[in-house]
């Protein structure tokens, strides 16, 4: 059983459902909450928590190597500074019936950048995959009207999907690091910004209990979450990570369903795309014999297939454990994902 399988698809799958659960719930919110002053406090409290988190486990400092601190700074400018503004620009001339189709573009660009851009492996199942998972994506956020005038409004949007394509793909190069405080920073980051911008439209903090509500949920579902999203980078990469959390809207429309809302065609239809789509996922199989170069970076790991070097002391072959330790050349065949330990070229 591959490792990405055991770990990342978990981490993937549960990254989409807290998001999801989010949606239905956030919108309980809104009827004493602007929805821009909701967003802000929602990541907010998804950077306050993780790094309460942090503070009351003890978890240690997180030094990220130079190289990884400019793949770091870019993604939480994409996706903390720029893609926020972005939509704010898009949302003032847009109706949201248009709106919410346009952020489906986010899955679609995170993939072609992972795959044309970044290099990371794909293949026809792969691709059909992520196509039936975006159709039903697409089909369950599909409003009765939409309404797209505004030329240069949705490009703004798409310009904005395009940034957080661009933070996803960035984000899985300091994926080894902590989850938690990667997280924890770009929350930190996007809950400061969108916050920032409620204010100066106008928006005012809600009712104490209003305003303690949002930053639980945007702990629980946007820090949690994206603590989650970051795993699975870590060991699906990101193209096939982005088609797992794409089923976000799913959960919230089965939430949604569970809280009085009708059953509809539309969500069985979007269900069964979306299950052939990580069927498809879950099924595939990447085995060839494949080179690895020597290596050497830190990262959270036990004594695996790919990790078999010595210590000064003894530590079990289960026992997870950090420190610099350096990759031999090796050359093997066995089945596994476009992670970071597998970033090798393809003949096709």
């Amino acid at each position: 059983m591959r490792i990405g399988l055991v770990q990342g698809v978990p981490a993937a799958l549960m990254a989409a459902t807290l998001f999801g659960i989010g949606t239905p719930l956030a919108k309980l919110l809104l009827s004493s909450v602007s929805p821009w002053m909701l967003a802000g406090l929602l990541y907010l409290g998804s950077g306050l928590g993780l790094t309460l988190y942090r503070r009351f486990t003890k978890s240690p400092a997180v030094h990220l190597p130079r190289h990884e601190l400019v793949w770091f700074i870019g993604a939480v400018t994409a996706g903390g500074i720029v893609g926020p503004v972005l939509l704010m620009v898009g949302l003032v001339g847009i109706p949201a019936s248009g709106a919410s189709l346009l952020l489906n573009a986010e899955a679609v660009f995170t993939a072609l950048l992972a795959w044309f851009v970044f290099k990371e492996n794909f293949d026809r199942r792969i691709a059909l995959g992520m196509i039936a998972i975006m159709a039903g994506a697409l089909i369950l956020s599909w409003p009765s009207e939409a309404h797209f005038e505004g030329f240069w409004s949705a490009c703004a949007i798409l310009a904005a999907c395009f940034a957080w394509g661009i933070d996803n793909n960035l984000t899985r190069k300091v994926s080894l690091s902590d989850a938690s405080w990667i997280a924890s920073v770009k929350g930190l980051v996007a809950g400061s910004v969108n916050l920032g911008l409620a204010l100066l439209l106008g928006s005012h903090l809600p009712p104490l209990p209003n305003l303690m509500g949002a930053l639980i949920l945007g702990f629980v579902a946007y820090g949690i979450s994206l603590a989650l999203f970051v795993v699975a980078l870590r060991h699906l990469a990101t193209a096939r990570t982005g088609a797992y959390f794409s089923v976000a809207p799913f959960i919230g429309a089965v939430l949604a369903l569970a809280m009085g809302e009708p059953l509809t065609p539309s969500l069985i239809f979007a269900g069964t795309l979306m299950a052939i789509g990580i069927w498809l996922h879950l099924t595939e199989q990447h085995h060839h014999d494949h080179v690895h170069a020597e290596l050497e970076h830190a990262h959270e790991h036990v004594h695996d297939l790919h990790h078999q070097h010595d210590h000064a002391y003894p530590v079990a072959a289960d026992v997870s454990h950090s420190h610099l330790h350096r990759h031999p050349a090796l050359r093997h065949t066995h089945s596994h994902f476009p992670d970071a330990h597998h970033q090798h070229r393809h003949k096709s």
